[in-house]
């Protein structure tokens, strides 16, 4: 499903140099280096409360300071057992899911964790319901009820990828007696038993985590303490790399950066590119109102959208393009709006809205998180449209949270947003983004795509969805509630005395910090 990591060291400064994973970790450690490890990156943490995000930069905290019952290991894409002892869905109608939890696991606070923490967890997120909340992941579930060690999901119908979902940070577990109910818990504190400890949080500044000594789970080994350093836009992240301001960055540095450390020597730098699940579409509100409630207008621009010019120019090689809901590398991949539009086609375009009686321009608002990459992302697809002719486009650029609120109050016609998969299943792709409810709060629903949704749930054996899948992208490409935009590689940046930079991340969307350590 992932490709194996790629490891490229760029400059080794006499450090010993292997094949294969890096010769560096070879070297005697420095036993007395007790200094945090600085991590940088440019994703945003909207909440740090369980039940109120649905974003990478929320999640990556999440991985880290919660534990789910179930989570990832490096390089697999089976759950394994973390804060439960054990899990299996019971009889073969894959409609009951119960797992064991472990006896030994307390909160940060020295409270035990018990079941009712975990059925009080899910039962919160999904009553509190919150705009940018990751409950519809969970269309299926029914109840959670608690016996003893025991906890029972009952789903509302056959869904293979339970297990899959229980192990994302919507399953993170949180202290009933320390979270409100029915709201949100404010603050800059959390109470978890993950593999870390949420020391000290700035808001969209840092946040210092410390191990976890009384953790307990699938992770063998605690890791170092590591200050999380966050920055507004990705030529700030760049900065603070070239000033020596972190020792690790990952998400997100501008394209030309990148290319500039693969095609010149930095000294003491090193690269790990791999192969990613990260894709970004253009996204349409289809409520009543907006102009792209009409299905010919979607369609014009998806027939006038050049991704090519997207990929080369804006991000200089560093993604690819993208011609399906579901990317590379998942079942079921295809390449549905290549199918319906080989190469882009303004003539085609102007047919299906002359066809539909649609005058033209047609005026719309294009929003977007605000970033130099993504400004330059929306100007290239602002350009291509109008010089079609056809469209007249306002572009708006937002800080993530106030867009994030933004989209999900339907305040753009259309908006770009990326997206990584929760767990490392094709149906990641599809019931979040295209199914009833979806989590881009976009108005749209199809009895069909539900219904196919639902039909690849069905099967343990994954490859069995593969036609349901296509089905779906093919129906997709024909309603265009999105166009696909690209699909791009993951790239790691460390300093040469840190190790385990290769495993922080695996496309599973968990952030292992704790695999971080000085050589």
């Amino acid at each position: 499903m992932r490709s194996s990591v790629r490891l490229r060291i760029l400059i080794t400064c006499g450090v010993l140099v292997a094949a294969g994973i890096g010769g560096w970790q070879l070297l005697p450690s420095d036993e007395e280096r007790t200094a945090p490890i600085a991590v940088g990156t440019t994703d945003k943490v909207t909440s740090l409360d369980p039940a109120g995000a649905y974003d990478a930069g929320s999640w990556a905290m999440y991985s880290n300071v919660f534990q789910s019952l179930l989570t990832f290991k490096p390089g697999f894409t089976t759950p394994v057992p973390d804060a439960a002892e054990s899990c299996k869905f019971i009889g073969t109608q894959l409609t009951t899911y119960q797992c064991v939890l472990r006896d030994d696991l307390t909160f940060a606070n020295g409270r035990k964790v018990t079941a009712e923490d975990v059925e009080f967890s899910f039962e919160r997120m999904l009553g509190i319901k919150t705009d940018v909340g990751p409950q519809p992941l969970f269309p299926t579930l029914k109840s959670v009820v608690a016996d003893g060690r025991k906890v029972t999901f009952n789903l509302s119908g056959r869904d293979a990828t339970f297990p899959l979902k229980l192990a994302t940070g919507a399953g993170s577990i949180v202290d009933r007696t320390a979270y409100p109910a029915k709201s949100l818990r404010a603050g800059t504190t959390v109470d978890g038993s993950g593999p870390y400890v949420l020391k000290e949080y700035k808001p969209g500044v840092s946040a210092r985590l410390e191990p976890n000594p009384n953790y307990k789970g699938a992770i063998t080994k605690t890791g170092r303490t590591v200050v999380v350093k966050y920055f507004k836009e990705s030529e700030e992240l760049a900065a603070a790399w070239k000033d020596k301001q972190v020792d690790v960055t990952h998400r997100q540095m501008p394209p030309a950066f990148i290319n500039s450390l693969k095609e010149a020597t930095k000294d003491g730098t090193r690269i790990t590119e791999a192969s990613s699940a990260e894709t970004r579409n253009l996204n349409f509100n289809v409520r009543p109102g907006s102009p792209m409630a009409k299905k010919a207008v979607r369609q014009a621009v998806a027939a006038v959208v050049d991704r090519p010019a997207i990929t080369t120019g804006t991000y200089q090689s560093t993604v690819e393009p993208l011609y399906s809901l579901i990317p590379q590398g998942y079942v079921g991949h295809s390449t549905a709006f290549y199918d319906v539009t080989p190469e882009p086609d303004t003539a085609k375009a102007k047919r299906l809205l002359k066809d539909a009686g649609i005058d033209t321009p047609v005026k719309f608002t294009l929003g977007h998180s605000k970033d130099a990459t993504y400004d330059a992302e929306a100007a290239e697809l602002k350009k291509q449209l109008e010089e079609s002719g056809l469209f007249e486009v306002d572009v708006v650029a937002v800080d993530w949270q106030a867009f994030q609120k933004g989209y999900a109050k339907g305040a753009y016609d259309a908006y770009t947003v990326g997206w990584l998969p929760d767990f490392p299943d094709s149906d990641s792709f599809t019931a979040p983004l295209v199914g009833t409810g979806n989590t881009l709060h976009n108005g749209f629903s199809s009895k069909r795509i539900d219904s196919l949704i639902a039909a690849t749930q069905q099967f343990s054996d994954r490859s069995r969805a593969t036609g349901d899948f296509r089905d779906i992208q093919a129906a997709v490409a024909e309603d265009v509630p999105l166009v696909p935009l690209w699909q791009k590689k993951d790239y790691v940046l460390s300093t040469e005395d840190v190790s385990g930079s290769q495993f922080l991340s695996d496309g599973t969307g968990i952030w292992r910090l704790w695999e971080l350590g000085w050589i």
